[in-house]
């Protein structure tokens, strides 16, 4: 069964700790810039913390617009070939997720390689905001928030022949329970 990446941006804290590991993983050094993971953090509002990985697409534009066919899929992990790889950085301009990246002291792209199967990432989140899931659950987290976040609504608002109208949903309160 493959597994993938996924990531659950509400429960990220910024720690930043998943770039770390990375960066030591790969070349060894305390320098998160040379991570196949970014944390992207905006604020003041909304604070949106969001982990950017390597979604490994069925079709990657990446590996399409490599000159030289350095990217493959290789057990289900869009693998860079280093021996075959031009360092031309096509790749890092076409991933449409801003997951490959570019660094001076580094001559080909960094790219995630999901750490043979085990991602350090996932095994140092220390709140669980990236997790290697199966491709068949690919989406359960959202489904399941849609849910949560209709039991969660009073009341709804919607238009039908033009007309503004209000749906009210009542309250249980514990003594009806």
């Amino acid at each position: 069964m493959s597994k993938r990446l996924a990531v659950i941006a509400e429960e990220c804290s910024g720690c930043k700790l998943c770039e770390l590991v990375c960066a030591i993983k790969h070349f060894g050094v305390n320098n998160t810039k040379k991570s196949a993971v970014r944390v992207l953090i905006t604020y003041p509002h909304p604070v949106v913390r969001m982990p950017i990985v390597c979604s490994q697409c069925k079709e990657p534009p990446c590996a399409q617009v490599c000159p030289v066919d350095a990217l493959r899929r290789v057990d289900g992990v869009v693998q860079l070939d280093k021996s075959t790889c031009i360092s031309c950085f096509k790749c890092v301009e076409a991933c449409p997720f801003g997951a490959m990246y570019a660094h001076d002291d580094c001559e080909q792209p960094i790219k995630c390689d999901m750490c043979g199967g085990a991602p350090e990432c996932v095994q140092h989140c220390p709140k669980g905001a990236l997790r290697l899931i199966p491709e068949h659950a690919l989406g359960e987290s959202k489904r399941i928030s849609n849910i949560l976040s209709y039991t969660q609504m009073k009341e709804i608002e919607f238009y039908e022949k033009g007309e503004k109208k209000v749906i009210h949903y009542a309250e249980i309160g514990k003594e009806q329970l």
